[in-house]
């Protein structure tokens, strides 16, 4: 797999949804590609890169990708919010106190490894010609660099085994303000929509989308936490430091481990889906058709839209995972001293 990320950190969905992939045993993660999303993308490199040495796998290289989407602006987002409204959740746009290039101080220390000297594009462009038909693209942000390697190379998703990623709206039942009232407004997907609107239409043998749906049916609970926190093995205490059980939404968490075994999915339904690229009102909404419904476009592909979770048998799984050692881990610096390189002390 590449796991092509918005990494924002440290804890959160984005890097325990890393986490996840780096302690499955039957996982081989080729590379992390990273792009502005939750965060921006200088800073998100800086926590991956952090990440892969507490727990012991600074051997994956971590490659930049775009810092910006393809088409929407943080000024113009701005402006369009003034005619329809303010947006509940605007990522990296959402008010920070620093710019794109800058890099604040790091919670979990700074790295002491590089970014790999390539672009993300050209990574994942290469990385499936070196091996056809056998990996599979993970996404867990906006699709900005996928969209990118299939402008430079139109054979990359066929070159692909496939797509999984977490993003769309189809009809989400919850009175949480980011959707009660914009049901269809989900960020991975409206962030960059020209870039989704490429993805979808591409040619993959698959494509496997972890919905807000089946998202918000989710939640990392009080349990769960303590049953972490309490293991000392690098995963477990990175998890005890950095997160905590606020009750969040496990995005990303879910779409890694459903790749994983997709048993924890109680209902999957087929959608055609694309990104609603009117500039007025609605830019940015998932679209999503049936079978019946669907245009008369040769280039629609059919998604798998995961909606329904057993939480009970995910649960279960994520805490056996992160408290379990990682495989293929050297020299993992979570459990050391500052002096010796470890997260600051408490």
């Amino acid at each position: 797999i590449v796991f092509d990320q918005d990494a924002a950190g440290p804890g959160g969905t984005d890097m325990l949804s890393l986490l996840i992939l780096l302690q499955a045993p039957d996982v081989q993660v080729l590379g992390v590609t990273v792009v502005t999303g939750d965060a921006w993308r200088d800073e998100e490199v800086q926590h991956a890169l952090r990440l892969l040495e507490l727990v012991g796998r600074s051997d994956i290289p971590v490659v930049p990708g775009a810092a910006f989407p393809l088409v929407r602006s943080q000024k113009w987002t701005e402006q369009w919010e003034s005619l329809y409204g303010k947006v509940d959740y605007k990522g990296a746009w959402n008010p920070r106190g620093h710019g794109p290039y800058e890099i604040p101080s790091m919670p979990e220390g700074n790295p002491s490894t590089k970014a790999a000297n390539e672009d993300a594009a050209y990574f994942l462009i290469r990385t499936v010609h070196e091996h056809p038909h056998e990996i599979t693209i993970y996404e867990g942000g906006p699709m900005t660099n996928l969209a990118l390697a299939l402008a430079i190379d139109p054979h990359f998703a066929e070159l692909a085994q496939g797509l999984v990623f977490m993003g769309g709206s189809i009809d989400p039942k919850s009175d949480d303000p980011e959707f009660a009232t914009n049901p269809r407004r989900e960020f991975n997907l409206w962030f960059d929509p020209e870039a989704a609107h490429i993805v979808l239409r591409a040619r993959w043998a698959f494509i496997t989308c972890t919905s807000v749906d089946v998202s918000l049916e989710t939640k990392f609970s009080d349990a769960m936490f303590e049953q972490i926190a309490k293991v000392q093995t690098p995963a477990a205490q990175y998890i005890a430091r950095f997160s905590k059980p606020d009750h969040s939404y496990m995005w990303d968490e879910l779409a890694a481990a459903a790749f994983i075994d997709s048993s924890y999915i109680t209902n999957i339904k087929k959608f055609y889906m694309d990104v609603n690229l009117d500039r007025g009102a609605n830019y940015g909404d998932t679209i999503a058709w049936g079978d019946r419904e669907k245009p008369a476009d040769f280039e629609m592909q059919p998604v798998n839209v995961q909606l329904d979770v057993d939480m009970k048998k995910f649960g279960d799984f994520f805490v056996k995972l992160m408290t379990s050692p990682t495989p293929g881990a050297r020299n993992p610096l979570m459990l050391k001293s500052p002096a010796e390189g470890g997260p600051p002390a408490h």
